[in-house]
C-alpha cells in the first residue's frame, strides 16, 4: 500500500532508493517512497483486485 497516494500495488523493483510498484492485475508502474509503503491489508488487496476486475469487464463490453 502506497500511503502517499492511497494505491495498492505490487513491488516490481527498487531503483535509486525508490520502489517501483505496479497496480494489481497489471498496468503502469509508479515510483514510491519506501518509507511510505506498507503491506496492504486483506481488505485493501480485495478492494484493489475487485476494482481491477470491474474495470476490465467494462472494457470487454464496449
Amino acid at each position: 500500500m502506497d500511503e502517499a497516494c492511497g494505491r495498492v500495488g505490487e513491488v516490481m523493483d527498487r531503483e535509486g532508493g525508490r520502489l517501483q510498484l505496479r497496480p494489481v492485475r497489471g498496468g503502469r508502474e509508479w515510483d514510491a517512497d519506501p518509507a511510505r509503503v506498507r503491506t496492504a491489508t486483506p481488505a485493501e488487496r480485495l478492494h484493489a483486485t475487485l476494482a481491477a476486475v470491474n474495470a476490465a469487464s467494462r472494457w470487454e463490453t464496449t
